[in-house]
């Protein structure tokens, strides 16, 4: 499916939602993990940030510097202007957002297409949490947006939305069953570069990078690092690692 990245928005319907929890009939039983920062715990399971799934394929050990060896490095100048241009759109969406709720979206998106900003999600079955830079929901389908800077299709960023969709899924699977499109757009503007269908083959492959990362967080697995030179030059954490490469 091809999303036309060229509509004009103003005639969407805008929500805003609270956050969406769903806890599968059948949870996954997560080892607990050691001390790690950015995990939090939800009825003592285990949930870790979805923009893991970004850091993991770029480089796992990314994880381990900053978040079980707890080493701070100043953030880039990307994530400081990606940042501040995330909360500038969520401050002109708040001016018009119609407060509600996700039933009420789910029954007004069956008429027309609305969508919401910084939706936060958590998914106790596959322990993951986080904000999802954007949903669509039309009478066809449930499309979830992760901004980037640049047109580039990375895996890394491919799996990061891959995560955003799972956990929304999670959230309305027993209420709809529309499908999951996910989508990656140019940072600050309607450009929707990359686009698939959340399909079975899209969640076992994601489902499967989850569960590394949970078995790398009980220390079961040592975490992996980068070999690609180019990607360790690019890492903020390049002057505090111990398997830089050149």
């Amino acid at each position: 499916m091809t999303i036309n990245a060229k509509g004009n928005r103003k005639q969407d319907r805008i929500y805003s939602a609270p956050l969406f929890e769903i806890e599968f009939m059948k949870i996954n039983e997560f080892p607990q993990p050691k001390k790690v920062s950015g995990v939090i715990y939800i009825n003592e399971r285990p949930l870790f940030p979805i923009s893991w799934l970004y850091k993991q394929e770029f480089c796992e050990y990314q994880i381990y510097l900053e978040n079980v060896a707890g080493i701070k490095v100043e953030p880039t100048r990307q994530m400081v202007v990606g940042k501040q241009e995330h909360e500038n759109l969520y401050e002109e969406f708040k001016k018009e957002a119609v407060p509600t709720t996700l039933d009420e979206m789910l029954l007004e998106s069956k008429k027309a297409q609305i969508f919401s900003r910084e939706l936060s999600v958590r998914d106790l079955g596959h322990g993951i949490y986080g904000l999802i830079d954007e949903v669509l929901l039309t009478p066809d389908s449930f499309i979830v947006v992760d901004d980037k800077p640049g047109t580039k299709t990375f895996l890394s960023n491919i799996n990061q939305v891959f995560g955003y969709c799972l956990a929304f899924k999670s959230s309305v699977v027993l209420q709809d069953s529309r499908p999951v499109i996910a989508a990656l757009r140019e940072r600050g503007t309607d450009n929707i570069y990359w686009n698939e269908p959340f399909d079975p083959q899209a969640e076992g492959h994601i489902t499967t990078v989850i569960e590394r990362i949970h078995t790398l967080l009980t220390g079961a697995l040592e975490f992996s690092s980068s070999d690609n030179p180019n990607k360790c030059r690019a890492c903020r954490f390049k002057e505090r690692c111990d398997r830089v490469c050149s």
